[in-house]
């Protein structure tokens, strides 16, 4: 997915999403991670993960999918949505949207699971068109409306309002909206759930530039 990070307001700060900076500092020494290897690991600068672990800057949702799946929690979770009970139900007019570097999104399946669900916006020409993101699992999306651009591997899609999508996200993958008002699709997402000790992986996520 595309977008990166929001960029910081004229006095330093970002956008408040509370939960996440705790969460973020707290997840890394629960796995016993430098600032340094864990910035690694996630693709990013250590003076990057610091200001999000500060609260400085807001991470975009590809940013909030990644690191989700780097220390093997999810993206409620890490926004602090978590609920004492499971409900299986998700109503209209439940948790409100969130916004980051121009896409809107709001949680369309239950906290905790190995599987999330997200029902995005897609701003036409908003965000690098060139990143490409390569993960371990899957991702299922269906266009709601307007058009969007989906490219994988070295094919592009273009993907109209009733079009789907499943793809193993091991394949190098972005998307765009290719409509001038932009794209709304449901978007589910598989986590790994075991810890970074247990992936063997090197880093879950990774972020490529597309040539």
């Amino acid at each position: 997915m595309n977008p990166g990070p929001a960029p910081d307001r004229p006095d330093g700060t970002a956008d408040e999403m509370p939960a996440v900076a705790p969460q973020l500092r707290e997840l890394r020494r629960r796995t016993g991670l430098t600032l340094e290897a864990a910035a690694a690991r996630a693709g990013l600068s250590p003076a990057h993960l610091s200001r999000l672990e500060t609260g400085r800057r807001q991470p975009s949702l590809p940013l909030l999918l990644g690191l989700a799946r780097m220390y093997g929690t999810t993206v409620s979770e890490l926004l602090g949505e978590t609920s004492a009970v499971a409900d299986p139900i998700v109503r209209a007019g439940g948790p409100g949207a969130r916004e980051a570097d121009g896409w809107t999104y709001w949680q369309a399946g239950g906290a905790g699971r190995g599987m999330q669900a997200l029902r995005v916006h897609v701003p036409y020409g908003r965000g690098p068109e060139d990143l490409v993101r390569v993960h371990p699992g899957e991702e299922w999306l269906y266009v709601l409306d307007g058009r969007l651009r989906l490219h994988l591997g070295e094919a592009e899609h273009l993907l109209k309002p009733g079009d789907s999508a499943h793809f193993d996200s091991l394949t190098p993958h972005r998307i765009g909206a290719a409509s001038s008002g932009g794209a709304d699709l449901l978007f589910v997402h598989t986590l790994l759930q075991s810890s970074l000790a247990g992936l063997c992986l090197g880093g879950s996520t990774t972020t490529t530039h597309h040539r």
